[in-house]
């Protein structure tokens, strides 16, 4: 068996049995949420090439159509993530087909604009709370029947939809598709000497990576009960973005263990810096609680500097038997 299904095997029984062994399901929710989240990211510029400074937008939107559908009409909660995965998909295939007319910085920079506009729309419309946000959002009874109350019925629902969605990524980034969107991230010119329509497929790898922010905007939505205009703001992309650099851009698991580090930090490090200081007997570790941002941007420093792959990058990279056989879209692309 390759080393890369064992991890796999593994992290998916650790992931099972986390609540069983005292692990917090709410945390280990949210964790996955940001793990599909970065996941949805880094099809886009880990396979396709394109970076984007808007994803925030599809992740944000997304969580308030489903909060204020859950909410507000009082939909049962399959169909509120159904929901709020269109509206990511909507929104990518709007920011999409104006952000692919350019290239480089310019498609960037329309993205961060085009999602900035959402941004401000979020603080000043009725339905979104505006600065207060949406609080109070119900979980509700999945299918009318299941009752996702108790937090433990919820962890593993949401588990097998992050997991499918995980399937689903992974099976467009192994299907002749991907193989294009590989071809076009490192040769689009020659991509379109074969014939390939790129800014097709372009947009195609836009909207299916919006759908699935939206899938993890939701997703966390119904988790922690309350949408806020943090998750619209441009810091949740640049955060996303931390995370797939972390973790290992153009990688499969890379983007996930990223959300993992950066989460952890953001909910641990106060845990953490005071352990260090009862061991050490150093008082400025019971302080780290409130450098945040700091411990996480040098650790981006690091990464960048030491482990330019990300985490699971380097991993690959030095471990041989870890790395995947050859692609075939040479092959592919030259047959077409």
């Amino acid at each position: 068996m390759q080393p890369t299904r064992l991890l796999y095997g593994a992290l998916l029984a650790a992931l099972v049995l986390a609540p069983l062994a005292g692990a917090y399901p709410v945390f280990v929710l949210k964790v996955l949420c940001f793990a599909l989240f970065a996941c949805a990211f880094n099809l886009l510029i880990g396979f396709t090439g394109l970076l984007s400074f808007g994803h925030a937008a599809f992740f944000g939107g997304a969580g308030y159509v489903t909060g204020h559908a859950l909410k507000v009409w009082g939909v049962t909660p399959e169909i509120g993530l159904l929901l709020g995965t269109g509206a990511g998909a909507l929104l990518g295939l709007g920011m999409g087909a104006l952000a692919i007319r350019r290239e480089g910085i310019y498609f960037s920079m329309i993205t961060l604009a085009l999602a900035q506009m959402l941004f401000f729309f979020c603080l000043q419309a009725p339905f979104t709370g505006g600065e207060d946000g949406l609080q109070g959002v119900p979980r509700g009874e999945l299918f009318g029947v299941l009752s996702l109350a108790d937090d433990m019925v919820l962890y593993y629902v949401a588990l097998v939809i992050v997991v499918l969605a995980y399937a689903f990524i992974a099976r467009i980034v192994h299907s002749p598709f991907g193989q294009i969107l590989r071809a076009i991230r490192e040769n689009e010119p020659r991509a379109i000497s074969l014939g390939y329509d790129t800014k097709r497929f372009k947009l195609l790898a836009f909207v299916l990576s919006a759908a699935l922010a939206g899938l993890a905007g939701s997703l966390k939505v119904l988790v922690m009960g309350f949408e806020t205009l943090t998750d619209v703001h441009w810091t949740m992309s640049g955060l996303v973005i931390l995370m797939t650099l972390v973790g290992g851009l153009g990688t499969l698991i890379g983007p996930a263990i990223g959300a993992l580090v950066i989460i952890t930090l953001e909910n641990k490090l106060g845990e953490i810096g005071h352990t260090l200081a009862s061991w050490t007997g150093i008082e400025a570790f019971a302080a780290l609680g409130e450098s945040v941002t700091t411990v996480t941007g040098a650790i981006f420093v690091v990464c960048v500097l030491a482990f330019r792959r990300g985490i699971m990058g380097e991993l690959i990279h030095r471990l041989p038997t870890w790395r995947a056989p050859r692609p075939r879209s040479t092959k592919t692309l030259n047959a077409s």
